[in-house]
C-alpha cells in the first residue's frame, strides 16, 4: 500500500521561490520535484517518445520510491487508435523499463472518437499488452459513462488494468471569465466521474477550481475515499492539475494534509511539507 500524490508536470518557472528554492534551474526542476512529491505525470510522452538517454536521466535524477506514469504516446492513442501499432507500443514499453523501481503505472488516455464500435480495437491492444507493467485507461466517449459502461469496465478488469478516474467537476464549477479556467474548460472532457475500481490500485485525475478553498466540497469525500482505499491496503495515484497548473502544488499539499488527518496510513513521504521556502 502506498499514497503516491503528484501533478501533471514536475516543474513551471512560477514554482521558482514558492514550490521550489530561490533561482532553482529548469535544469534540477525534476530533481527538485522528486524531493517534494513522489509521483508525476508523464504528459511529455503523449506527444512523443524520449530517447533511451533521456529516461535514463528522469531515473537518475530522482529517489528510489519515486514513480514516473507516462502517458503513451498520441500516434497509438490517437492517430492509429490502437491498430498497427505494435512497434510504437514496444518503443514505448522499452522506454518503461529503463526507469525500473521508478516506472508507474502507464496511461492510455482513449480519444473522444474511441467509442463502443472499437472495442476489439482495445481488446487485441491490451491481450499483448506486458502483464508485469501496470496500465490505467482514461475513456472519453458517451458509450463509457452509459450504455457500453460495463463491457468497458469488464474488459479492463479482465485484463487487470484500472480505469482511470478523471474528476472535471471542480473546474466545470469556476467562472469561465478568468481567461486560464476558459481555456481549461475548453480542453477537458465534462463527464460525471465514475469510481468504479477494476484494477488493485486506483489512479485518479482531478482538475480543481482555482480558488485552493473552494475545492474543499470535492476534496473532502476524496480524501475519504482514498483513506478507505489505502486502508483496504491498495496503492493509490491521485494527481492533481489546476488550470493553468501554477498552483498544483499548493492544491496538492492541501490534499495531502486532508488525507493524512483521515488516516495514519498514507505513506506519501511528507517532508515536503517542511521544506524550504514553504507553499504560499
Amino acid at each position: 500500500m502506498a499514497f503516491y500524490l503528484g501533478c501533471p508536470l514536475w516543474g513551471l518557472k512560477s514554482w521558482v521561490g514558492r514550490f521550489f528554492p530561490p533561482k532553482t534551474k529548469p535544469r534540477d526542476f525534476l530533481s527538485a520535484y522528486s524531493r517534494r512529491l513522489n509521483a508525476v505525470e508523464g504528459n511529455t510522452t503523449f506527444y512523443g517518445l524520449p530517447s533511451a538517454d533521456v529516461v535514463m536521466r528522469w531515473r537518475d535524477a530522482t529517489p528510489a520510491g519515486f514513480k514516473f506514469c507516462l502517458k503513451l504516446p498520441q500516434v497509438i492513442s490517437h492517430h492509429k487508435q490502437l491498430r498497427a501499432c505494435q512497434a510504437e507500443t514496444e518503443a514505448f514499453v522499452a522506454r518503461l523499463r529503463l526507469l525500473g523501481d521508478r516506472c508507474g503505472p502507464a496511461l492510455l488516455q482513449l480519444p473522444p472518437s474511441f467509442g463502443a464500435k472499437q472495442l476489439d480495437q482495445l481488446r487485441g491492444w491490451l491481450e499483448a499488452w506486458p502483464a508485469d507493467l501496470r496500465l490505467a485507461v482514461e475513456p472519453r466517449h458517451a458509450d463509457f459513462f452509459g450504455a457500453h459502461e460495463a463491457e468497458l469496465d469488464g474488459l479492463l478488469s479482465q485484463h487487470h488494468v484500472a480505469r482511470c478516474t478523471f474528476d472535471t467537476a471542480p473546474l466545470f464549477s469556476a467562472d469561465p471569465a478568468q481567461p486560464e479556467v476558459a481555456a481549461a474548460q475548453a480542453r477537458k472532457p465534462r463527464w460525471p466521474a465514475r469510481y468504479t475500481r477494476t484494477a488493485s490500485f486506483a489512479f485518479v485525475r482531478y482538475v480543481g477550481h482555482p480558488d485552493i478553498q473552494a475545492n474543499q466540497p470535492w476534496l473532502m469525500p476524496w480524501a475519504a475515499r482514498v483513506g478507505e482505499w489505502l486502508a483496504r491496503g491498495d496503492d493509490v495515484f491521485f494527481f492533481v492539475h489546476h488550470p493553468d497548473d501554477t498552483f498544483a502544488p499548493d492544491l496538492a499539499r492541501h490534499f495531502h494534509s486532508l488525507v493524512a488527518a483521515r488516516t495514519a496510513q498514507a505513506s506519501l513521504d511528507a517532508r515536503w511539507l517542511t521544506a524550504q521556502p514553504p507553499l504560499i
